[in-house]
């Protein structure tokens, strides 16, 4: 058995993100670049090739779908979660940077290139996501036409061709836009008039750990199942399309039994230390603290933990070295 120490937590100190790029994240609205490749799949299979591939059902959605998922190991560990914008004989796919090498291994050894043909467009393309709960109505004044929940439709802004997608559920994100890398300026300039100022990257994971979203290298690792990070009821598993990679392992935990950790969200009074990234009850280990943040306007410390099903919620465990509360997720705000 593995003696190695736990992974440092992904942590968020008070000086990465200002008081007021905090607030908009929690009361209006931020736009900002995500750290994220970006993969075209074209061809005549593109779309059934992946649907062999991914958790989430490609096909059943139709084209101008906006979709997130995983892509598995055989024995149904994540190799990295990702978005996908389905278009007409195309997959565009958003993929966190650190997921890429995994991904694009994968797809040399499964995809043929007579069905589906990859290229990685990272470099032509920017993406940007607004968050914040006025989000949306900072992309209608912007001029920008917002589809419904789920979808992705190309439109135009300021004679720019752009791909705009809405996902759906508790996403950590209001809208995902894409555009050609030379459009970037005109696009954030509009976004900023219409009341989205330009954030960091620290303004995105502040909106992620507040959604109890997972991140690959924090919550996810090349050992997690996708129910340890709550990936059904995040929308990102489908259990009625067919087979597909890694598929046996989900069926089976969903069907006839349960994972035996889950992600759960943690709140300090005090700076928890990343030093200490365990959590304990009863004097005993029940698990690891993933990430955590200092969010100014709640004058509080919010964070994200993998915890076994003893864990009881109602009582405090001490994570990080200092005393917390077990939360449901998303955080409630303001409680």
């Amino acid at each position: 058995m593995s003696t190695a120490p736990p992974p440092t937590p992904l942590a968020l100190e008070p000086a990465a993100l200002s008081p007021a790029e905090a607030e908009a994240v929690l009361a209006r609205a931020i736009v900002a670049e995500p750290p994220v490749a970006v993969l075209a799949v074209e061809g005549s299979g593109a779309t059934a090739c992946l649907q062999g591939l991914l958790t989430c059902d490609i096909e059943k959605a139709g084209d101008h779908a906006m979709l997130f998922g995983a892509l598995l190991t055989p024995k149904g560990m994540i190799v990295s979660d990702l978005w996908a914008i389905r278009g007409r004989g195309r997959v565009e796919l958003h993929v966190p940077r650190a997921g890429l090498a995994g991904l694009s291994d994968v797809f040399t050894r499964s995809l043929p290139p007579r069905l589906a043909r990859v290229q990685d467009i990272t470099g032509e393309h920017l993406v940007l996501r607004l968050v914040g709960p006025a989000a949306l109505e900072a992309a209608v004044a912007a001029g920008i036409t917002v589809p419904s929940e789920g979808r992705a439709l190309a439109t135009t802004m300021a004679e720019a061709d752009i791909i705009v997608a809405r996902p759906s559920g508790r996403a950590p994100f209001g809208l995902e836009i894409v555009t050609a890398a030379k459009h970037g300026s005109v696009l954030r300039r509009r976004l900023n008039d219409a009341g989205a100022p330009t954030g960091s990257a620290a303004a995105l994971e502040l909106a992620r750990i507040l959604a109890g979203w997972p991140a690959l290298g924090a919550e996810i690792d090349d050992r997690t199942l996708p129910h340890e990070v709550l990936l059904d009821e995040l929308g990102g598993v489908s259990y009625t399309k067919g087979c597909y990679v890694g598929q046996e392992t989900v069926a089976r935990l969903h069907f006839r039994g349960h994972a035996n950790r889950f992600l759960r969200g943690l709140i300090w009074e005090e700076r928890p230390d990343p030093g200490m990234p365990n959590v304990s009850q009863n004097d005993a280990v029940r698990g690891r603290v993933t990430s955590f943040a200092w969010v100014p306007p709640l004058d509080r410390w919010l964070g994200l933990g993998i915890l076994r099903r003893e864990v009881d919620p109602e009582r405090p465990v001490t994570a990080c070295g200092r005393s917390a509360v077990v939360s449901t997720l998303p955080f409630t705000l303001g409680s």
